[in-house]
């Protein structure tokens, strides 16, 4: 099997769009996230494209629980995530929702 491995993407969806152009020539059998998608400049933009991808599989990391946290107005836990109050104001509940329903660990 093989598996396309991609983390740290903190919002930055130029970089996401050009490494999804590589994964997309390459066809892996599985696309897992290892988290932290969102805390960045552009969160939303980013949840919507990885909501696109079926069959991927994502593992919820420390930058996900901060916006979670953040958005549902919770103390940020110790390290959320780059720009995690803002970055969870730019959220609406789905998006929220998205990054509540990462796993804790995938395993293959």
């Amino acid at each position: 099997m093989r598996v396309a491995a991609l983390a740290d993407i903190h919002g930055n969806l130029p970089a996401l769009e050009a490494v999804l152009a590589e994964v997309d020539r390459e066809k892996p059998d599985l696309v897992v996230f290892c988290g932290d998608v969102a805390s960045g400049p552009m969160p939303s933009e980013t949840i919507d494209l990885l909501r696109t991808i079926k069959g991927a599989r994502f593992v919820r990391g420390n930058a996900d629980r901060g916006l979670i946290e953040a958005f549902d107005g919770h103390p940020p836990p110790q390290m959320p995530g780059p720009y995690a109050d803002w970055a969870a104001a730019q959220l609406d509940r789905p998006r929220r929702d998205f990054l509540a329903g990462f796993e804790p660990s995938v395993q293959i």
